[in-house]
């Protein structure tokens, strides 16, 4: 990580804390200050089209022949209990690669015909549910990212925050217990012109769970548990990430 970005002293993030107290494992909601946006983490699908496989097909395929070894913890085998759902990468999420084009939430919604994210719902694994009935996607797409936005994305809102705050913004990052590696919560200071790469900082895995400048005039927060990012922040900000072409983002008046 660039040299701008140093852990600093937990208590940097308690007024978080007091937004919401139960956000220590996974992210502090910063609710709608006064107007928040929520940023859907990117899907992708084959090129070549769709298919009826799952990927619950395709790891029974890879069992019956003996390719890769039954998940097995505390004793127990999850590929006799479970259904592989592949609900996205946890953590880090980048486009796939050649043969993958960006699948948005919409157009996979109008498929189905149902709402983006259902009512009174963050973007979560109820999202959707038509494109995955049985519990386990397509083998044609790939999921949205859980925990963090995708790098592109990630690149993509510090940029438009960074045109927004400037480059020299000092800013605070959370990392909750729940995405680090050694379990335990930090708090990290830096540069907003930086702040790209807090996605490969070695204490978190992906975009921080938190991020802020030091006026608190804008907050996002990755939950461990959610397939999108909210922003809070001014109006005018909001509106500028809600019109950017990059970005899949919607609001929800309910959360």
């Amino acid at each position: 990580m660039g040299d701008g970005w140093h852990e600093v002293a937990g208590d940097e993030a308690d007024w978080l804390a007091q937004l919401r107290p139960d956000g220590e494992l996974t992210g502090y909601d910063p609710g709608g200050r006064p107007d928040a946006v929520w940023i859907l983490h990117a899907m992708y699908e084959w090129e070549s089209g769709a298919t009826r496989t799952t990927h619950q097909d395709l790891r029974r395929s890879l069992l019956d022949a003996h390719l890769v070894e039954p998940e097995l913890i505390g004793g127990i085998n999850l590929d006799e209990w479970g259904v592989v759902d592949t609900g996205g990468a946890i953590g880090r999420s980048q486009h796939p690669g050649p043969g993958w084009r960006r699948l948005r939430w919409a157009e996979l919604a109008g498929r189905t015909d149902e709402p983006v994210v259902p009512p009174g719902s963050a973007p979560d694994f109820r999202s959707l549910p038509g494109s995955h009935p049985d519990g386990s996607w397509p083998a044609s797409i790939e999921p949205p990212g859980e925990g963090s936005l995708d790098r592109e994305g990630w690149s993509r809102l510090v940029d438009l925050l960074t045109a927004w705050s400037g480059p020299d913004t000092p800013c605070f990052a959370y990392i909750a217990r729940g995405a680090a590696p050694d379990e335990q919560a930090h708090v990290l200071a830096g540069p907003l012109g930086e702040a790209k790469a807090l996605y490969d900082d070695e204490r978190g895995s992906g975009s921080p769970a938190n991020l802020w400048p030091a006026d608190r005039s804008w907050v996002t927060w990755s939950d461990w548990d959610l397939w999108g990012t909210k922003v809070a922040g001014p109006p005018a900000l909001i509106e500028s990430l809600l019109a950017d072409p990059e970005l899949e983002t919607l609001r929800l008046p309910w959360c």
